[in-house]
């Protein structure tokens, strides 16, 4: 299991991420990013404290720990700074909080993100075809979620995405060591979406293009 979505204590997750990332080596992941909520008034605080952490473990275990960054709910015109300044100081993996049906995300949230060029879109709710074109022309990938609060849309966002070609991840939004899957699980809720092997392999594939980028050397 590649998963470039989780959370620790440093924003709303239950876990110190040593703990995550241990508990996510014995499910069988192989990479797993830290991608604590952010906005102005965190981020200079969170992103170096993930950075350092990762670079001890990525010493001691076979896992791979990558730093990043879920910038949430933030005003629109705040979401393109805050992803320039998430990866100037070290978030490998940046992600946008989209506007899932179980928030109040600001509308266009998804749009400004695409156009921040973020590295993945969390759970994009009912995201507008446009938006997904230019997802694809600017090398966004679109989140298919495991966690059920934000799932609902994860059929009209497989759709608009096989149409057009845009990329996606499959990522449990962990806030618990109960959110972590196997790869067993990875595959069911895939399947479950109706899509064959050869299509599950391309998100997976994408999941690893995205860890080498953030510097996973497997």
């Amino acid at each position: 299991m590649i998963d470039l979505h989780t959370h620790t204590l440093f924003s709303d997750g239950e876990l110190l991420p040593s703990e995550l990332v241990r508990r996510a080596e014995i499910t069988g992941y192989k990479v797993i990013a830290l991608t604590d909520h952010a906005d102005s008034s965190n981020i200079d605080f969170i992103i170096p404290r993930i950075v350092k952490v990762c670079k001890v473990l990525n010493k001691s275990w076979e896992i791979f720990a990558i730093p990043g960054v879920e910038i949430t709910h933030a005003p629109l015109k705040e979401i393109k700074p805050l992803v320039k300044f998430a990866r100037k100081n070290g978030a490998k993996i940046v992600i946008v909080h989209g506007e899932t049906v179980s928030e109040p995300v600001i509308p266009g949230t998804n749009r400004c993100a695409i156009e921040a060029r973020c590295d993945i879109l969390a759970h994009p709710g009912f995201i507008k075809k446009a938006d997904v074109v230019l997802a694809k022309k600017l090398g966004v990938s679109l989140e298919l979620t495991a966690r059920k609060s934000h799932s609902k849309p994860n059929k009209h966002v497989l759709k608009l995405a096989m149409e057009i070609g845009a990329k996606m991840v499959l990522d449990t939004d962990s806030h618990s060591p109960e959110n972590l899957i196997s790869d067993v699980q990875a595959d069911a809720i895939l399947k479950g979406l109706g899509l064959h092997n050869s299509d599950i392999n391309n998100i997976y594939n994408n999941s690893l293009r995205l860890a080498k980028r953030a510097g996973y050397p497997g």
